[in-house]
Parts: C-alpha cells; structure tokens; sequence
C-alpha cells in the first residue's frame, strides 16, 4: 500500500494519475500481474514510444516497478504494479501524529502451528516440512513466509507515545492467505485478529493461490506451493474495527484501554471457531505480490499540558493551608 500522509508528498503520483492512458495502464497490470512494454503498447493500440513515456512517468511515481529480463526476442522490460493500494490522509494537521514500524514476518514473539506448517527465508526452506519444532528455530525471524494449517503468530508492536499522547487509531497492513496442502484457489479460512488479546473481527480468505507464480517469489519457490496472497489493511479507532474500510466488529479502540504505558500485541490466529479452518500463510518482502512485511501504524492525538495548572495543583491550597494550621494547634494543645 502507498500511504501519502500529506497532499505535497503526493504531487508525482497524482500527476501520474491525471492521464487516462497512464489508468488503463494500472488496470492492464492489476488484471494480468505482469506484462512487457511491447504487450502494453499492442494492447492499447500505442507505438513504441508513446508507451515508453508512460511507463516513465508511472515508474517515476512509484505506482510501478519495472525489471529487465532476458528473452527469445533480446532483453525484456517487465512492469509491475508496486502496490495495489493507494491511500490518501487529507487531514494534513495530523501528519505529524503518527509513527509507524514494519516488523519481519518472522519476528513473532510467541506462536502455536499445527501441520500442514513451515517456514521459509528469501533462500531456502527452514528445517522440514510440517514439523512445528522449526518454529522456534533462530533462524526464524530472517523468514520470508509463513503458513499454518492452525495456530497463531503474535507480533509485540513498539509503543512510543509519550504521557500527554492517546491512541486515535492503529492500523496493520500484510499480505495473507489461507493455508492448503500445495495451493487450492478455492479454499475458504476464517483469520481472526486480536490485539491485546481481545478479539477485534475476521477476515475470510477466498483462498490459498497457486494461478501464478508471485511477483516477489525466489526462484528455487517451487510452483505447485501456494503463490500469493491479498494485501489487507485492518485499523481500529473510536468508532469501531474494519477490514479494508468495510467493518468487522463494533469494538473500538477505547475498549482495549491503552495508553502511553501499555505493551501492545498484534495476533493472526486460526482458531476452533471458524466454519472455514483452513489455515493462514503470511507472506514477507521477498514473496507474494507485495514487497512488505507486517506494516504497524499508529496515529495519536496530543493533549496540552499547561505549566502553570500543573504548577498550582502541585502546591497546598488555602483549604490545606487552614488543616495544617489547624492540625498543628491542636498537637500543641
């Protein structure tokens, strides 16, 4: 997902998107994951060059990446969507009230997997197939993906606010999946989210894809091994918890009561629950379709705290004044 936190920052991507041509584009790529310049400039009846030009300004705003690579007909120029999310934040007074981490799949602070199970760095295969005993592995935080045909992954999630700051909102953004021997397209799982251990909604996973092969995979991934996944933005506030702007429960970020001193933990869990148990596999940089890991953001609002008030109720008023007095007096008495 590209965040644009303020309406200035967001200028390239916005001139880029101010071209029908430059769309049609985004689509072509949002339905067929990846195609060459020459299928571009064939598909929408555009020469050599014209498409070139787009194609610069695309990639110039980040919208797209673009690879070289050798083919039958010489070297290749292959286009990607970068992300398939774009989310603007017009309220530019509040760019400043926020942070945000991006946490490695495979730094989870406490787990339960069940097989069909494993994990996977950007190069190889951690341990065996389906043998929970690698989960907690060392080299586990340098992984990649990550699937469980029932389970949990925890995440801790950095707490920086400061005593005169609230939480307004908290946001987490990965890709994820279902989780089926192989892959299975159509393979329904209900994945729960909790933060600090209160439950906050579900999301069903259509299924655990294999169709094609995933933009940001290794090559030694091999293919019939699930592919991707789909990139989900969860966020809880005052006003409830949603799942891609659509809502998943009414539980708002006032009842998980935290504040500046509290620990915060993020968990994905397949539980006894779901009608749909099939599993989860959570995706890294280097596989899937996007080249992200667990993104964690937190916007907050900032109270005053007025020097002269804080003064006054630190001093003994006139009320306190007169006990003292009066408490005095009668120990001499």
């Amino acid at each position: 997902m590209i965040y644009i936190k303020d309406l200035m920052s967001g200028i390239d991507i916005f001139k880029a998107l101010g071209s029908e041509i430059r769309i049609q584009i985004l689509e072509l790529l949002a339905n067929n994951q990846s195609l060459n310049l020459n299928d571009l400039a064939n598909k929408l009846n555009l020469s050599n060059g014209a498409i070139t030009m787009h194609i610069r300004k695309l990639e110039e705003s980040g919208l797209i990446e673009i690879n070289t690579t050798v083919g039958k007909h010489g070297i290749q120029k292959i286009c990607y969507l970068n992300k398939d999310k774009l989310m603007v934040d017009l309220r530019s007074k509040d760019v400043e009230n926020l942070y945000e981490v991006e946490i490695q799949v495979g730094h989870y602070s406490d787990y339960q997997a069940v097989p069909t199970c494993g994990l996977a760095t950007k190069d190889s295969i951690i341990g065996d197939f389906d043998d929970p005993r690698y989960f907690a592995d060392p080299q586990r935080i340098d992984s990649e993906i990550i699937w469980l045909a029932d389970g949990f992954l925890e995440y801790r999630i950095p707490n920086y606010l400061k005593p005169n700051q609230t939480f307004r909102e908290i946001q987490f953004s990965m890709e994820l999946s279902s989780e089926a021997p192989g892959f299975n397209d159509n393979y329904p799982s209900d994945i729960y989210f909790y933060i600090n251990g209160i439950e906050i909604g579900y999301w069903t996973s259509p299924g655990d894809f294999g169709d094609a092969r995933g933009t940001f995979n290794p090559d030694w991934w091999p293919p019939h091994l699930n592919q991707y996944g789909m990139l989900k933005l969860i966020r809880i506030n005052h006003e409830g918890s949603f799942i891609d702007g659509c809502r998943i429960s009414d539980v708002t970020i006032d009842q998980i009561k935290l504040d500046y001193k509290s620990e915060l933990t993020f968990r994905i869990a397949v539980t006894d629950k779901p009608v749909n148990k099939r599993g989860l596999t959570i995706y890294g940089k280097h596989f899937g379709n996007y080249s992200q890991d667990l993104l964690a953001r937190v916007l907050y609002d900032v109270h005053e705290v007025h020097e002269a008030e804080d003064k006054a109720s630190s001093r003994p008023g006139k009320d306190s004044k007169h006990t003292n007095s009066t408490v005095q007096a009668a120990a001499q008495e």
